[in-house]
C-alpha cells in the first residue's frame, strides 16, 4: 500500500470513529457499557463474517495468523472495549475520545523499542506538539478529581490505549499472511469472547445489563458498519504508515469527537479545547510533511 493510499485509509478512520464516542455515550441512556462493547464486537464478526462469505474469502485462519488473532482481538478489540466503555461511564465522551484513542502516549516509544524504528527531529517535534495539544485539551486544572470514579476513569483510557498500541506493534513486528479484512471476523469474534464473561459478571442480565430498544439502532450502526471497516483502516493504516505519521494523524478521531460531543452532547467548549485541538491540527500538518 502506498504513503498516499495508507493516508487516505487513516482518514476513513478518522471519520469512522470520530462520532463513536459521542454515540455510544448517547446509548448508554438505554444499555449498559460492558454489554454494549460486546454488541460491537459481536455484530462486527457477524458483518464481517457475512461480507467475506457472499465474497467467497471467508476462512480460518492459517496457523502462523491465529497468534496474531488472538492478540489484536484479545487486545485492540476486548481489552480496549472493557475499559474505554467503563471509563465512559465515568468520564465525558469528549475526554474518553481523547483519552482512548492517544496511541501515540505508547505506540511511539513501544515502535523505538521493539521495532528499532528511527524517528526524525521532525516528527519528534510532531509527537510533542500532539502530546501538548491533547495535555491541553484534557484541561486538568477543568476536572473535579474529587467526584468518584474519575481518576479510575482516566487510568482505564490510557491502558486501553496502551493495549491498543501494542496490538498495533504486534501487527507490524509479525504481519500476517492473509489480508486483514479476512481475519477480521475472527478478531472480533475473540474479542467479544473476551468481553462476554466479564460483561456476565459485572453486569449480568437479572440487575438490568443488555442493551434496550432505544440503542439498538445506535449498536447496529457501529457494530456493523463502523467497526469493521474502521478497524480495518486502522489496522492497515497503522502497518503501513510511519508509528509517529500514523498515530498522529489517528488524534484527528479524538478532534472529530471532542466536536461531535461539545455540538451534540452540549459538553462545554472552552479555549481550552480550541488551542489543544489546533496544536492537533499542527501536529499531523508536520508529520504528514516529515
Amino acid at each position: 500500500m502506498s504513503q498516499a493510499r495508507a493516508l487516505q485509509t487513516l482518514l476513513l478512520a478518522v471519520l469512522l470513529f470520530g462520532g463513536v464516542w459521542p454515540l455510544t455515550k448517547h446509548a448508554f441512556q438505554d444499555a449498559t457499557p460492558l454489554w454494549f462493547g460486546f454488541s460491537r464486537a459481536a455484530l462486527a464478526s457477524v458483518s464481517a463474517g457475512a461480507m467475506l462469505a457472499l465474497m467467497g474469502r471467508l476462512r480460518l485462519p492459517s496457523r502462523r495468523d491465529r497468534v496474531l488473532v488472538l492478540i489484536v482481538g484479545g487486545l485492540q478489540i476486548g481489552g480496549f472495549f472493557a475499559l474505554a466503555h467503563l471509563a465512559l461511564v465515568l468520564v465525558p465522551a469528549g475526554r474518553t475520545a481523547i483519552l482512548g484513542n492517544v496511541t501515540l502516549f505508547w505506540l511511539v516509544p513501544l515502535s523505538v523499542w521493539l521495532l528499532g524504528e528511527q524517528v526524525s527531529r521532525r516528527r519528534w517535534l510532531a509527537a510533542g506538539l500532539g502530546l501538548l495539544g491533547v495535555g491541553v485539551m484534557m484541561g486538568p486544572w477543568a476536572i473535579d478529581w474529587t467526584r468518584p470514579g474519575i481518576v479510575i476513569g482516566h487510568f482505564m483510557l490510557l491502558g486501553a490505549s496502551l493495549l491498543w498500541s501494542i496490538a498495533i506493534v504486534a501487527m507490524r513486528k509479525r504481519p500476517p499472511q492473509a489480508p486483514v479484512m479476512e481475519l477480521l471476523p475472527w478478531i472480533f469474534m475473540v474479542g467479544a469472547l473476551v468481553i462476554l464473561p466479564i460483561a456476565l459478571w459485572r453486569e449480568p442480565l437479572s440487575a438490568g445489563g443488555g442493551i434496550g430498544p432505544h440503542a439498538i439502532w445506535t449498536a447496529l450502526f457501529i457494530g456493523m458498519v463502523a467497526a469493521p471497516i474502521g478497524t480495518w483502516a486502522v489496522v492497515e493504516s497503522g502497518r503501513h504508515l510511519n508509528a509517529v505519521l500514523a498515530s498522529v494523524g489517528f488524534l484527528m478521531v479524538p478532534l472529530l469527537g471532542l466536536v461531535l460531543a461539545t455540538t451534540w452532547l452540549g459538553e462545554p467548549l472552552g479555549w481550552d479545547l480550541i488551542l489543544g485541538g489546533a496544536l492537533v491540527v499542527l501536529s499531523v500538518i508536520v508529520a504528514a510533511k516529515a
